[in-house]
């Protein structure tokens, strides 16, 4: 498995090169973790990845049409989030705000690095990714992790700035 530290050397070159600037067009839902919850990211081509709950995190659904779950820390969901409106048992209607540099993967990115059909790298939060082509590599601004959104909830969820 590639680590985060080596996705990063390899592609944050290729993204601050010839990636684009997107924002999410959605509002997402959100509610605190239950610390030691066990989250499994899936998309609509199956099981993307799985993360488990400290104390202080956010459990994340985005308006797609797999309505897809996530994690994200306390300090990171305060800078990337504003609350709309409460909603019932603990969940909340969210903002997004700021923005995400992306890029599309080719079969050509993946033979670099050995891969034919599928990359498996480790996510953020140390749990393995995986990656296909036509999904997207992603890295916040402050440029300190990288991950892939699906090509389907990519585009279900983000636009072009």
């Amino acid at each position: 498995m590639i680590s985060q530290k080596e996705m990063l050397a390899h592609f944050l070159p290729l993204l601050e090169k010839s990636g684009k600037h997107y924002k999410k067009k959605r509002m997402i839902r959100a509610k605190k973790a239950q610390p030691g919850q066990v989250v499994v990211t899936k998309t609509s081509d199956g099981e993307e990845t799985k993360n488990t709950a400290e104390s202080g995190d956010w459990l994340v659904e985005n308006q797609t049409s797999t309505n897809e779950l996530y994690l994200v820390k306390a300090e990171t969901f305060e800078k990337k989030y504003t609350i709309v409106q409460a909603l019932e048992k603990g969940w909340g209607c969210y903002q997004p705000k700021g923005e995400i540099l992306g890029m599309v993967v080719t079969e050509a990115h993946f033979e670099e690095l050995g891969a034919t059909t599928i990359l498996e790298f480790q996510a953020p939060w140390k749990d393995s990714m995986i990656c296909k082509t036509g999904d997207m590599l992603v890295v916040p601004t402050e440029k300190n992790e990288i991950y892939r959104v699906a090509k389907k909830e990519f585009g279900e969820t983000y636009v072009e700035i």
